[in-house]
């Protein structure tokens, strides 16, 4: 844990982390503003696999993929996955730094709370393999096996869990800074 920590210490200046922030969050509205609507649009706006916090199921994957069409499908390969694939890792190191940054002003970043740190690499591992999944699953259309699907469902699912999980404990520890800053 020690070692998490001086990492982590190493890069919480408040500069530093805003521009990683602002830059992750800039890829994401690219992503959720203009390559995932495109996307959507070759398939009657149907929600795509990346979009799907609880999982999916065969036909979906099914119909979804029918309903982009071959452009469609090519479209979700070449312009949605490859910024995609660059999201993951600057979610991990900048969400990372932002509640490394939250907990030091707490005075627990020298506590077993540090590990918190680490969730989003969980989060970006499990993006990174749904994300390899739909690329293999987009590939091999329309001969995807079934537990395929499921296996890449469950890394969608895991995903989505270890997010939530992040987000209480950001807002948890934004709470408790925000009553530590109105006591003094």
């Amino acid at each position: 844990m020690h070692t998490i920590e001086k990492r982590i210490r190493r890069h919480i200046q408040g500069k530093k982390v805003l521009l990683l922030f602002i830059l992750t969050i800039i890829v994401y509205l690219t992503m959720i503003l203009i390559t995932i609507p495109k996307v959507m649009a070759y398939g009657s706006g149907m929600p795509l696999l990346d979009m799907m916090p609880l999982g999916y199921d065969m036909a979906y994957v099914n119909d979804l993929f029918n309903a982009l069409g071959s452009k469609g499908r090519v479209a979700y390969l070449h312009t949605q996955i490859p910024i995609d694939m660059l999201y993951p890792g600057l979610f991990a190191i900048s969400y990372c730094l932002v509640l490394g940054f939250f907990l030091n002003k707490l005075d627990k970043l020298k506590t077993p709370l540090v590990v918190l740190c680490l969730l989003p690499f969980v989060v970006a591992a499990m993006d990174y393999a749904e994300n390899i999944g739909i690329i293999f699953m987009l590939k091999e259309f329309p001969t995807i096996s079934t537990s395929n699907v499921t296996i890449i469902s469950y890394f969608s699912l895991l995903k989505s869990t270890a997010t939530t999980l992040y987000f209480v404990i950001l807002i948890g520890s934004l709470l408790t800074l925000g009553i530590k800053t109105l006591r003094k």
